[in-house]
């Protein structure tokens, strides 16, 4: 039996690092590719055994609900052109056995409001976290990244957080963990702050955007109260649940390509578009005349 069913998608947030193209679409409906980052993190989770899609939207956010919706109008004309295999590719974004739930978060009260909000549907379960703009690629063969951290929580039965090392000079852009060995691509968790300055970091092993979490991890959210910048911070959350469980840092196989950063966004596009079987060749042609400066064919 699959111990993690559930899965939450904090994205109300309002994507400024892309503006003007997050003017008027969710920066998660962003493509790499042919498919939408939102899309990328739901089937890592669906992978994982996820069966319930929790989505902590905002205002503009109506794409992602549409994404993920039936479409008549263009099945029905898909249908009609004989375009049979786009008429799967749009019907199999969500498999029969999923549900997509949406809740509101109305106000950008911090990543750990967003995940407060889903306390009612998840209830009393374990359940994972994903951040859409973390995207995770994975080698051939090579497990999805949540698929790896279940397998982790299924033998020690404890909340998991992703990470991996970063620059020092990085810190200020993550939750930073203090850690001790603990067996093969885990650590004990001892500690966690907020986007620490780099002289001020315990570490440099960074938190990205996986999470499997206790239920517990609720009640601590919902006492915290709001912190600096008027956010509840889910980094505060799990700080206050180590005091009372076990929290351990795991550091998963694969590439992580930050989307949130225009780089990122364009690292990841290289990415998937030198391994899309319908692309692979020619941009791998098209890059090495860019590099050698003759331009794309």
């Amino acid at each position: 039996m699959n111990l993690i069913r559930k899965a939450v998608f904090p994205v109300a947030g309002l994507g400024s690092r892309f503006l003007p193209a997050t003017k008027a679409q969710p920066k998660e409906m962003l493509p790499i590719v042919d498919k939408p980052l939102i899309q990328y993190a739901v089937e890592e989770a669906v992978a994982a055994g996820v069966t319930e899609l929790i989505f902590i939207t905002g205002r503009n956010k109506r794409a992602i609900e549409d994404h993920f919706d039936k479409a008549y109008e263009l099945e029905s004309e898909l249908e009609a052109a004989g375009k049979h295999a786009l008429l799967e590719t749009v019907r199999g974004v969500i498999p029969k056995n999923v549900n997509c739930i949406y809740i509101r978060q109305s106000a950008p009260l911090g990543l750990g409001h967003a995940v407060l909000r889903a306390r009612p549907v998840v209830g009393d379960e374990p359940f994972a976290v994903l951040l859409a703009d973390d995207f995770m690629d994975t080698a051939d063969g090579q497990k999805p990244v949540l698929a790896q951290m279940v397998d982790v929580y299924a033998y020690e039965r404890s909340s998991i957080l992703a990470v991996q090392d970063v620059p020092r000079e990085h810190t200020r852009q993550y939750g930073i963990v203090s850690a001790s060995p603990y067996r093969a691509n885990l650590e004990l968790v001892s500690g966690i702050v907020e986007k620490p300055q780099p002289a001020d970091a315990p570490s440099t092993l960074a938190v990205v955007g996986r999470y499997v979490l206790s239920p517990s991890i609720f009640g601590y959210l919902e006492t915290l109260g709001k912190c600096a910048g008027g956010e509840i911070q889910l980094t505060d959350g799990i700080a206050a649940l180590m005091q009372a469980e076990r929290v351990l840092a795991y550091r998963y196989a694969g590439q992580r390509y930050d989307c949130g950063s225009k780089l990122g966004y364009l690292q990841a596009t290289a990415a998937i578009g030198l391994k899309h079987p319908e692309t692979a060749e020619g941009f791998r042609a098209s890059l090495a005349g860019l590099l050698e400066g003759r331009g794309a064919a």
